[in-house]
């Protein structure tokens, strides 16, 4: 079984029960975070975008882990690591690792360093198909990413001010095909408070998706 840990923000991990694979991994001064990033751990970190809120502590992780690092190259160039434990991507590639693959996408937001551009990422891993959303506005090519793969699980972003919000998302839902949606990237400061239950309301009721509320520091098998 493939679990799913939630720490908070955009930051969750992907157990398949031999490789563990993190997100956005900020948790200190997160507000919301459910793990210290001395405790979390990871053998691969996927890493969206520079902003504080998603490049957080993948340095410290990654230095206390050995994990793997994962993202756009000027991203990658921020960390003071081994070569070898860095993996530059760019939109539209794909990557074998250890658990599976990863497929570089499309995200409409800002990078957090010059010369980056933000990201998302679809990921294969324990049987299943997931898209990390990362931050992103709404845009047409989210179909494209349902079409490719036949997605069993959309983490997105709901927030709104920075990200889509509730209406848009629930639109992604659809657009993606998905099976499951998991918000993220909500609540945890003010200018993002949302009612999650109600993004849920309106997904289901507009798609066939089913939205599965995850709180920080929870975990689901993913089904």
């Amino acid at each position: 079984m493939l679990k799913f840990t939630f720490y908070g923000h955009s930051c969750f991990q992907l157990d398949d029960g031999a490789h563990k694979v993190l997100t956005d991994p900020f948790l200190t001064g997160n507000p919301k975070a459910a793990i210290s990033a001395d405790k979390v751990e990871a053998d691969t970190i996927l890493l969206s975008h520079a902003h504080g809120d998603h490049f957080g502590d993948a340095q410290a992780i990654a230095a206390r882990t050995g994990a793997d690092v994962v993202g756009v190259p000027e991203v990658l160039g921020l960390l003071d690591l081994p070569a070898a434990k860095l993996h530059g991507m760019n939109l539209g590639g794909s990557l074998v690792l250890p658990f599976g693959k990863v497929r570089m996408t499309l995200a409409q937001h800002s990078s957090g360093v010059a010369g980056g551009i933000a990201c998302g990422y679809v990921i294969y891993i324990g049987g299943k198909v997931l898209y990390f959303a990362g931050d992103t506005a709404l845009f047409s090519d989210m179909q494209l990413i349902g079409k490719k793969d036949a997605l069993d699980y959309a983490m997105l972003p709901i927030g709104d001010n920075y990200t889509m919000g509730l209406e848009d998302a629930a639109l992604a839902a659809k657009w993606l095909g998905v099976r499951h949606v998991i918000p993220i990237h909500y609540d945890t400061w003010p200018i993002i408070a949302q009612d999650v239950e109600k993004y849920k309301e309106v997904t289901e009721s507009m798609t066939p998706a089913k939205v599965d509320i995850v709180r920080p520091g929870e975990s689901i098998e993913l089904a």
